[in-house]
């Protein structure tokens, strides 16, 4: 009977010692999630928040990608702090997709989900510019020679297509874009390329102001199927609206 007894707690600590090591292993096998993690479009820059706690990190990478599958490059690393922040100056044609490559101390890593970068709510980016919006501000950028040369009564209307907001950045509508083939090129005033989207494939994109470099107007083409659909202009404001 005592042998019985004696058996039994052995079994017993021997069970509670598997089940205490499977949850751990569990633990470590499972990668952690950050509790929060954000990327809000703000003024033609994409603004990276989380929050993290995490302890013994070594080093966190910030990876972007313009499909969220494929193709991610690190494109900096952030601050080791519970709350991290990084600032994309430079986001991508498109739609930007972004997640954290966290390295800790003793070399294990783990992939943060994957994010798409949202327009800041506090922006009206849903109302379109008019000349009326923007014509001090676009007379402004010109020399005194062309001031002269404009004449009184301008006639401009924004694109249908391809058009800015006031938040600064371009819209691009095609509710087509996913049955047909379109392809954009953008130019400076002066006829110098700048680069081009080889096929819109979403039927709304925004693409972010600091992709253009400065404020002023731009040219563009676009063609659908191959054929010219629209040639017209766009003005980006230095200034934002709110």
């Amino acid at each position: 009977m005592k042998q019985i007894v004696q058996f039994s707690i052995a079994f017993g600590i021997f069970i509670l010692t598997t089940i205490r090591v499977s949850a751990q292993s569990q633990e470590e096998i499972m990668p952690p999630v950050l509790p929060e993690f954000s990327a809000i479009i703000k003024t033609g820059k994409i603004s990276l928040d989380w929050i993290s706690g995490f302890r013994d990190i070594k080093e966190i990478g910030v990876q972007r990608s313009l499909d969220s599958v494929i193709n991610f490059s690190t494109i900096g690393y952030a601050n080791k702090d519970t709350r991290g922040t990084y600032q994309d100056n430079k986001p991508l044609p498109g739609t930007n997709y972004y997640r954290l490559l966290v390295v800790f101390n003793n070399g294990r890593f783990f992939y943060s989900k994957t994010i798409l970068a949202q327009t800041d709510s506090s922006f009206r980016a849903d109302m379109k510019l008019q000349y009326a919006d923007i014509k001090d501000a676009a007379r402004g950028l010109r020399s005194k020679e062309q001031e002269n040369r404009e004449p009184d009564r301008v006639v401009w209307h924004p694109s249908n297509y391809i058009y800015t907001t006031a938040d600064g950045n371009v819209n691009i509508r095609l509710p087509e874009a996913p049955k047909k083939h379109y392809n954009i090129k953008f130019y400076e005033t002066n006829g110098a390329f700048i680069f081009d989207i080889e096929k819109v494939k979403s039927s709304f994109l925004i693409l972010e102001k600091a992709i253009f470099l400065h404020a002023g107007w731009f040219n563009f083409e676009l063609f659908e199927d191959g054929k010219l659909k629209e040639k017209w202009n766009f003005f980006i404001p230095l200034n934002y609206k709110m």
